[in-house]
């Protein structure tokens, strides 16, 4: 896991040097043998990756990965292996070659809702934050960005990501081990902001989207998507306690009300381009993500409801402008 590219070429950008110096530390505080007992058994999974031979890299598809011929058996059970010591595998699709990687989210169907509405993102420079082991990364890169950065605190995730690039091997993309909280104040530096699946989490929806707009520079994009709940523009839901078993679900507003959010901290050109309710089909159990998935979360007598009897997990992404 080599970030010293990332480093010195950041350093040599001056709306970025600042964060470059703090980089190497960062990372060392979000990749912490002290505060991840487990760091060390998946860093001996990523270790135990077999060389594969070469292939067709594939960014721009569905599944992402390598395309070529079958892997003999002794490889491709090596290969299962070593990515099933990464379990659980939670967005993606991936695949190497016959073996395919069938994550816990199709994250595929997510990018195919989203990407009609963007802008090109040729050249861009691009933060994904909340990013995962890095699935909508890679195919920002597939659409011709310059260079995409995804942020996520999650250890496992990142090594996830270092799993994918061992074969892929692409310059210009990274996933740093840090949170949002790590990004310097008013960095003005990115071309396009991705959020997706974060701000439900953040316990002042505001702070976050500030620090959103303080991401981008003048005229850049945000890419905002987050659970929603029906009503008019005063209308925001605070769940009383868990929301489909996850505690740290602050407050689900309704469109028109993140829209209005959007406009109080200085967005401009906001549109709502999808709504989408997430089904069982693109979120749920398989043999690369056992645990409990969205099944387990929903009422089993009425999948529009939460277990607990809020209503169910329906997604919004929308688009604005930073001014």
């Amino acid at each position: 896991m080599n970030y010293s590219p990332l480093i010195e070429r950041w350093s040599a950008i001056p709306e970025l040097a600042l964060w470059a110096r703090q980089l190497e530390q960062q990372i060392a505080e979000g990749l912490s043998h002290e505060r991840y007992g487990d760091l060390a058994r998946w860093l001996d999974a990523l270790n135990a990756l077999p060389e594969l031979p070469s292939g067709e890299i594939i960014v721009n598809e569905s599944r992402v990965g390598l395309r070529g011929s079958n892997l003999n058996s002794e490889l491709k059970d090596a290969l299962i292996t070593a990515l099933k010591g990464l379990h659980p595998w939670r967005k993606g699709p991936y695949r190497f070659y016959d073996v395919h990687i069938d994550t816990e989210w199709r994250s595929d169907w997510k990018w195919d809702r989203v990407s009609p509405h963007l802008s090109s993102l040729r050249g861009r420079r691009i933060l994904d934050i909340g990013c995962g082991s890095g699935y909508h990364c890679w195919r920002m890169l597939g659409s011709g960005a310059s260079e995409v950065v995804g942020i996520d605190p999650t250890p496992l995730f990142v090594v996830q990501f270092w799993a994918i690039q061992k074969y892929l091997q692409q310059k210009n993309i990274n996933v740093l081990p840090l949170g949002v909280e790590s990004i310097p104040e008013k960095i003005r530096a990115f071309d396009t902001v991705f959020s997706m699946g974060i701000l439900y989490h953040r316990r002042s929806p505001f702070d976050h989207l500030t620090q959103l707009r303080d991401c981008l520079i003048s005229g850049g994009e945000l890419v905002l998507e987050t659970l929603i709940v029906e009503g008019d523009e005063n209308t925001i839901f605070v769940p009383p306690g868990r929301y489909a078993r996850m505690g740290n679900v602050w407050c689900l507003p309704s469109t028109r009300a993140l829209e209005r959010w959007l406009a109080k901290v200085g967005f401009k050109h906001i549109r709502t381009v999808d709504v989408s309710r997430t089904s069982l089909e693109e979120q749920r159990q398989t043999d690369w993500m056992q645990f409990h998935s969205l099944q387990q979360f929903l009422d089993p007598n009425d999948p529009n409801k939460t277990i607990e009897g809020h209503p169910g997990p329906v997604r919004a992404t929308l688009i604005a402008t930073a001014p």
